[in-house]
């Protein structure tokens, strides 16, 4: 059954779009006429590389030294891209300064909305840059940030393209615990740091977390302090510490690039560290340029001038997902705080002071604003607003019904799916197509994206896993300290040799658009960030009495999610109040408020493989309804009997 359409680009949406100029540029320089998306995408698909040139050529991307070619013949994920070719990503966000429009508008629970200039921008990224020149940070070396959402951590993010240092951060609602995991992988030589941030109304100092993470890491040369709570707080109990203010004072001549080759690390993101700390995914300079350009431009159509925003916190990759609309010409607009504080509707207030054209949030954000009822009649004008996207989880049908009832009618609803692993979405909008109840537009220009079955077979309007059959050049370029691949090839090639597996549920529909329905692994996908499972159970094992632990996460059919955590209790002990909430306060405290799961339950045994290993599909799959005999091989269960109390758990619908 077709489900109901909900908008229709009209003439002139399509005519203006971003994509129907590219296409008209293929006609015109390359004779290739499509008339519609489909058969364009299907080009894009089976001409991996004339493609990927189009997209440099189409952009004027800044090669200082020419390729030899496009692509080798190897097979992902030892493809290379451009090979020979120089060219640094920061480069071309800065031939886009202008002084008619701001280059970042930033508000959060502490400061009201305010413009950070192009060349305010340029001059912080240029102090910075001649700071870490004279700490002797060269091409190559590690920089890492503990910080929010604020402009100093996209001034440092572009300070450190500039020379083709490598950046990593984590948001500061992480413990220490969390942060060095990842961080102490990289050995970053310069450490960039908030004494504290604001949220819900409530301040938080984390002096005491930072000093902590700079204990671990010994690489670090010297912590670059933001007065983030602005209350001039004593740095000497951080030994080498220099505030921000003092590196704002780095004289400097003028801002310069560096070329580095194409596939020159340029960030590290990481994996949600389902079966031991976060994997370091490391992605190169000239992928993830091409693919920001592609997808900006065309997947959600942001063009010069217009205001673009997403929440995120510099945790997710979304927030670097964010600079890039810094490529196409627009104003980034960023919000540091929660976005239900003081009231659901601070952040469509803020797109109707703005303005913003591009309004970027998560699934749950959108079902938690259903929920309380909001309407757009609260808050007064949004005409400017001309598309909501939205990621980090399934966006349910009621979500869909939700925006064009309550948001706005002559909107552009672009729910969008991709991941940390290649920081973009595979599956997205597109504005030459209509959006039809509970389903995503697209597969994204360029992403030979499939759904298979459990034999390997492709099926068509059938349930089945993701999987990516060519390659993309925002794959990432390595894990760090993964020289020979094997993380790699374990992460996303086991299941199907060849095929990159990403751990989604996927359907494509009769009109070739996406459903997605959760991930088909264990991750837990909790308000649109992955997270481990090994570091709820790192957390949970620091709690001396209980035994033993297994957590899941499940969507939730009218969206949102439910993540119940199992414990065994030592000694016969019962789980009171207390125990539950000294288990919240370690996840909490250790690594976020989204490890906290949504109940603490105990049960008498937790369920392993034969080899040893924590059965937690199965047990999410009991969860979700299915059969045990569907759910799980009897005879690959060490304890049989441990099953018996997740096939009768009820979950909240």
């Amino acid at each position: 059954m077709t489900p109901p359409v909900l908008w229709t680009p009209s003439d002139r949406f399509k005519r203006d779009s971003n994509l129907a100029q590219y296409m008209q540029w293929l006609n015109d320089s390359r004779q290739l006429d499509f008339k519609d998306y489909d058969g364009l995408w299907t080009w894009s698909v089976e001409n991996t590389a004339d493609f990927w040139q189009s997209i440099a050529d189409y952009f004027k991307v800044i090669f200082h030294t020419p390729f030899r070619n496009v692509m080798s013949d190897d097979a992902m994920p030892y493809t290379r891209w451009f090979e020979g070719s120089t060219l640094n990503y920061a480069e071309h966000i800065f031939r886009n300064a202008t002084d008619e429009r701001p280059a970042i508008l930033f508000q959060s629970e502490q400061h009201s909305l305010a413009s950070v200039s192009w060349h305010e921008l340029r001059n912080q990224v240029a102090a910075l840059q001649q700071f870490f020149i004279s700490r002797g940070i060269k091409a190559g070396d590690r920089v890492a940030a503990y910080v929010p959402n604020i402009p100093e951590a996209t001034a440092s993010l572009l300070a450190c393209m500039s020379i083709g240092a490598v950046w990593s951060s984590c948001s500061p609602d992480f413990g220490a615990s969390g942060v060095v995991d990842r961080f102490q992988q990289i050995a970053p030589k310069i450490l960039i740091a908030v004494n504290g941030y604001q949220y819900n109304g409530k301040v938080f100092d984390r002096m005491k977390e930072v000093k902590a993470i700079k204990e671990k890491l010994p690489s670090v040369d010297k912590t670059i302090l933001i007065d983030n709570l602005r209350n001039d707080q004593d740095l000497s109990e951080i030994p080498g510490a220099i505030p921000w203010t003092k590196v704002m004072d780095t004289p400097y001549t003028e801002l310069a690039f560096i070329p580095v080759p194409f596939e020159h690390p340029i960030w590290i993101l990481y994996s949600s560290g389902t079966t031991g700390i976060p994997k370091a995914i490391t992605h190169g300079h000239g992928g993830v340029l091409l693919e920001h350009f592609k997808y900006l431009a065309f997947h959600n159509d942001v063009q010069p001038g217009e205001n673009f925003f997403w929440f995120t916190t510099t945790g997710w990759m979304m927030w670097n997902y964010v600079q890039a609309a810094l490529l196409v010409g627009a104003t980034i607009v960023l919000y540091d705080g929660s976005p239900g504080y003081p009231e659901i509707s601070v952040l469509w207030k803020l797109a109707v002071k703005a303005p913003l054209h591009h309004f970027g949030t998560s699934a749950p954000f959108i079902m938690a604003c259903k929920k309380m009822n909001w309407s757009a009649n609260d808050v007064g004008d949004l005409s400017v607003l001309r598309s909501v996207s939205s990621t980090g989880a399934p966006l349910p049908q009621e979500g869909f019904d939700y925006v064009y009832e309550r948001v706005k009618q002559d909107l552009w609803l672009c729910s969008m799916s991709g991941g940390t692993d290649v920081c973009t979405a595979f599956v997205g909008g597109c504005p030459l197509l209509p959006v039809y109840e509970g389903e995503i537009q697209c597969r994204a220009l360029g992403c030979a994206l499939y759904a298979l079955d459990e034999e390997g077979n492709p099926i068509w309007d059938e349930v089945g896993e993701m999987v990516i059959s060519k390659p993309m050049p925002s794959m990432p370029v390595s894990f760090w300290n993964d020289e020979r691949y094997e993380k790699y090839l374990s992460g996303y090639f086991e299941v199907y040799p060849g095929v990159w597996r990403h751990g989604d549920w996927v359907k494509i529909t009769p009109r070739n658009g996406v459903v997605i329905l959760g991930r088909s692994d264990a991750t837990l996908n909790r308000q649109g960030v992955r997270i481990g499972t090994a570091e709820v159970y790192r957390a949970v094992d620091t709690v001396a009495e209980v035994q033993d632990s297994l957590i899941v996460n499940i969507e939730l059919p009218r969206g949102g999610d439910y993540m119940p955590l199992f414990v065994v209790m030592k000694n016969n002990l019962m789980l009171t109040g207390e125990i539950k909430n000294t288990i919240k306060k370690a996840l909490r405290t250790l690594y976020s408020p989204r490890h906290v799961p949504d109940e603490i339950i105990q049960v008498k045994d937790i369920p392993y493989t034969i080899s040893g290993k924590k059965m937690e599909m199965p047990v999410k799959k009991l969860l979700m309804g299915r059969s045990l005999e569907k759910s799980v091989n009897p005879a690959a269960v060490k304890n049989p009997g441990s099953l018996e109390f997740f096939k009768t758990f009820t979950i909240p619908r």
